[in-house]
């Protein structure tokens, strides 16, 4: 617990902090192009419900639910201090049944931010702060919808209709900050999620979550200098923990930048095993090169002795500019670790630049054959808006196809749905959001996840563009998990 002085000079210099940044925002230029605020990241203005939607190719009969994707989309765009992380959040799911796409919705989180910029009214339940911005990742955790992000913010819970219902701490029972990448062991039903929070840069926190949502374990990992750990992974035995060089930075809030994080050059990275239900003073750390990621792919044990960590990494992050992602992509690595010498060997599976990451999850946190992603731009600052193609990785055979979304059409992160729940690893369907910028229209791609490269089964068209977006799910119905 901090010191009395300790805790006020600390409210001295955030009030110092809040202040300059308050004013160094406020000098920006208020009319230059943003990059995450025009083109493809340009935000929708409404809410809309439709019914009536265009289908080529034929829809499985299989899928029954809705594929729901959230992204930031800013009700009031001002690109002073902007970044792409920090928009409005906005959800668009579109609903598949007995062959037909029934309907698509849009809808914003009812956050305070939003309300207090004009928006719709906030909805209710705890918040962590005066910033309530919700705009990760959505997906189904305990039986109920949630929307996600990370550093600190509660999750949000929705209806089937993706509309907001409440700010939730798991019936009171989160004490800690949360993340947009929990990790469910489709072997246990637990969920397991790193968070942390710039307020306690002095550490972040394990978080456990039984298959019915009860909070299981909250801990506290020592770490140094605030990092911003976007993603976490499982094995057998351990919680992945990765602290690498993204820091938060005094100097980007004082200089009016919304994101207050920045690589560190000076700083070390490493790799943490945590324990899953072992004591906090057994993390193995084991030192990496420097580098940074997002997204892990999978991540597994060998033997006894031997973690590997499949992900997709960057040379540096937040080194090139404070308006979105940037940093040289170094494509798809594996992690080998040993833990009788902590070392990480780091080798190239396939150095195309590439993201978003899926795999057919029922196979997370164990040995798996299948991955799918998406191809970027090898720009050091990409604004993620260049005709790509969507990949899939055979880990067995080495072998990568891949389908051309077309010359100009920008795809996002496509999710795997099994065929059925007996179904092999990787027999089922890819479904996902790709923009058309030429007409500014939008569709959603059904994909054989075996046969990428022969193109969609399905396309379900979208009369206006959906901005790109980050993280979702396809949320089946009826649920059918055991409770």
């Amino acid at each position: 617990m901090s010191h009395p002085i300790e805790a006020t000079l600390r409210r001295w210099v955030g009030a110092g902090l809040t202040t300059c940044s308050t004013v160094a925002r406020a000098l920006k230029n208020p009319w230059r192009e943003h990059a995450f605020l025009t083109g493809i990241h340009a935000p929708a203005n409404t809410e809309l419900s439709l019914t009536d939607l265009h289908v080529e190719g034929v829809i499985p009969t299989s899928l029954h639910g809705c594929y729901a994707r959230i992204g930031p989309n800013p009700f009031k765009p001002d690109p002073r201090g902007h970044h792409w992380f920090l928009g409005d959040g906005m959800v668009h799911g579109l609903r598949l049944a007995n062959g037909h796409a029934e309907w698509y919705h849009n809808r914003f989180i009812r956050s305070q931010v939003l309300e207090a910029a004009g928006g719709p009214e906030a909805a209710p339940g705890p918040r962590a702060g005066p910033d309530d911005t919700v705009n990760t990742n959505v997906l189904r955790l305990g039986g109920k919808i949630l929307a996600l992000v990370e550093a600190g913010t509660p999750p949000v819970e929705l209806t089937s209709a993706l509309d907001t219902v409440a700010y939730t701490r798991f019936e009171g029972a989160l004490t800690s900050p949360f993340t947009a990448h929990p990790h469910e062991d489709p072997l246990s039903g637990e969920w397991h999620a790193i968070s942390y929070s710039p307020l306690t840069p002095d550490h972040v926190c394990h978080v456990a979550i039984d298959k019915r949502g009860g909070v299981l374990r909250q801990r506290q990992v020592p770490v140094a200098d605030g990092p911003m750990i976007h993603e976490c992974a499982l094995t057998a035995r351990f919680v992945v923990i990765f602290d690498l060089p993204v820091t938060l930075s005094l100097g980007a809030v004082a200089g009016g930048f919304k994101l207050p994080y920045r690589w560190d050059a000076a700083r070390a990275a490493r790799v943490g095993l945590l324990p899953r239900k072992g004591s906090i003073d057994e993390v193995i750390w084991c030192e990496v090169d420097p580098c940074f990621l997002f997204h892990v792919v999978n991540s597994f044990e060998l033997d006894n002795n031997t973690v590997l960590i499949d992900a997709m990494v960057y040379e540096t992050m937040f080194a090139h500019g404070p308006d979105g992602p940037n940093g040289k992509p170094l494509g798809l690595e594996r992690w080998r670790i040993d833990l009788r010498t902590q070392r990480v060997t780091r080798s190239t599976l396939d150095a195309t630049p590439q993201e978003f990451p899926r795999v057919d999850d029922r196979r997370f946190g164990q040995p798996y054959r299948h991955s799918w992603s998406v191809s970027l731009s090898s720009s050091p600052a990409p604004d993620f808006a260049e005709p790509n193609s969507l990949f899939h990785h055979d880990l067995q055979t080495g072998e990568r196809a891949e389908y051309s979304f077309g010359a100009t059409h920008v795809g996002g992160e496509f999710v795997f749905v099994p065929r059925h729940q007996g179904a092999a690893e990787g027999d089922g369907w890819l479904l996902g959001f790709v923009v058309d910028t030429e007409r500014d229209t939008s569709e959603l791609l059904i994909m054989n996840a075996l046969a990428v490269e022969a193109g969609p089964v399905a396309a379900v068209h979208i009369p206006h563009r959906i901005p790109s977006g980050f993280h979702g799910n396809w949320l089946a119905d009826p649920f059918e998990e055991a409770l």
